[in-house]
């Protein structure tokens, strides 16, 4: 079992062993469902019942981690008021990560999404990059504060917020 994994077994989102119908918040053709389902050969930093997490395969940072929940959940545009304890725990699972790996400045981190179209993988994905000042020109272009294309989790949970307070 990979250091930091809680456990072995698959989280139960997949496809039933003993039928072809897909569990509920699964996407077989999503490779974040596949990798928490371990489908993959991808090492779990962390999973439990809610969260996993996994490094990024085109890291942009030198600790360049993904926080995805284990059920197939859209993009940040899709969430609702809801949605905000799931992001809030996702930051959580980035931080306790980070630490796991000796990353004690939570202030030269960035924790954010892309926002659609710009993302690749339509599974909801926390990007957790640190440290920040080590990234380079193009890292710090793709996940630039304040820009059409990212968000951080704060500002996505200040806009889910505002979204009950317009209707």
């Amino acid at each position: 079992m990979a250091q930091g994994q809680t456990s072995s077994q698959p989280v139960p989102t997949g496809t039933d062993k003993d039928s072809s119908v897909p569990a509920v918040g699964y996407d077989k053709k999503c490779i974040f469902c596949r990798i928490v389902n371990n489908e993959m050969d991808t090492e779990l930093l962390h999973r439990d019942e809610d969260i996993c997490c996994f490094r990024d395969i085109k890291p942009g940072a030198p600790h360049h981690y993904l926080v995805v929940p284990t059920k197939h959940v859209g993009n940040c545009k899709s969430l609702n008021i809801q949605h905000v304890p799931l992001v809030k725990q996702m930051v959580d699972v980035g931080k306790d990560v980070l630490r796991k790996h000796n990353v004690t400045d939570l202030t030269d981190v960035r924790f954010g999404f892309h926002w659609p179209p710009f993302c690749s993988v339509t599974h909801l994905h926390l990007h957790v990059l640190a440290p920040v000042s080590q990234m380079g020109f193009m890292s710090r272009l793709v996940y630039r504060l304040n820009s059409y294309w990212f968000v951080t989790a704060d500002q996505l949970v200040e806009l889910l917020n505002s979204k009950v307070e317009t209707h």
